[in-house]
């Protein structure tokens, strides 16, 4: 399969910077909630967190021969590049912007492109300058999110408030218990390994329609908070003891997906 043949589109709100310099890896292991050593196999996704555990940004790590690529969301991608310069004090690395655009599509991959680390459905990723392969028509990537409960910087997501096991990060690739000490480690492995989660992220069916954000109320009392719809489902933030049968977003009628 060749570019000109391969089909996608770009992701708009995605910028992308070149790590660079001899201590780069060791550097970033020792912050994020991935394993570095992973890179050598393909991309990584990881999140850099609070000293509480708690959530402050997601992105994909791309190898190169000298360099990492730092995929992030746009909106959060400059408050998050100033935090990370802070910690390199005399670490021998340097982030710097890039004109590389973000080119994501399904089925037969493109030559450069490397996988999705967070999951199959969402297909491939391409890392150019250049202009990237077109999709004929646009891909629904919320449509995917929602079927396999993936969620998003900045709508599930939310800086100072999620904590990345709630949010399914084990189940994305996106956290590793082996690894040792990064910063929020201490928080997340109690999370793993003392306690058994009472909340998080899944899809559910929706009947109705509510605005993001939406309060879920099952018999009246909180259950939970509804997120990104698309195609009669949705991602909820939901209480597990709450969320049990129909549940109410405004006037939504919404129920876990078998």
């Amino acid at each position: 399969m060749t570019e000109a043949t391969a089909s996608g589109e770009r992701a708009p709100d995605r910028r992308v910077f070149r790590i660079t310099g001899a201590d780069r890896e060791s550097f970033l292991q020792g912050l994020v909630s991935n394993d570095l050593r992973k890179l050598a196999a393909g991309p990584v996704y990881a999140a850099f967190l609070t000293a509480q555990g708690k959530y402050l940004a997601d992105f994909l790590l791309i190898p190169e021969p000298d360099a990492i690529l730092l995929d992030i969301k746009d909106s959060i991608a400059e408050a998050f590049v100033r935090r990370l310069s802070m910690y390199r004090l005399r670490a021998d690395v340097q982030i710097a912007p890039t004109d590389i655009k973000v080119w994501r599509g399904l089925g037969p991959a493109p030559v450069a492109s490397v996988p999705d680390p967070r999951d199959a459905s969402l297909g491939w990723r391409l890392y150019t300058a250049a202009e990237g392969p077109q999709a004929a028509d646009p891909i629904d990537w919320d449509a995917i999110r929602v079927a396999a409960c993936i969620p998003e910087t900045g709508i599930e997501l939310i800086p100072d408030d999620t904590y990345i096991l709630e949010a399914g990060f084990e189940r994305l690739n996106g956290v590793d218990f082996r690894k040792g000490c990064y910063v929020g480690q201490e928080v997340t492995a109690r999370m793993k390994h003392k306690t058994e989660l009472r909340k998080g992220f899944r899809t559910v069916l929706v009947e109705g329609a509510a605005p993001v954000g939406t309060e879920l109320l099952a018999e009246g009392k909180p259950a939970g908070t509804l997120y990104t719809q698309s195609a009669g489902k949705g991602i909820a933030f939901l209480r597990f003891d709450r969320a049990q049968g129909e549940m109410l977003a405004g006037e939504a009628k919404v129920r876990l997906a078998e």
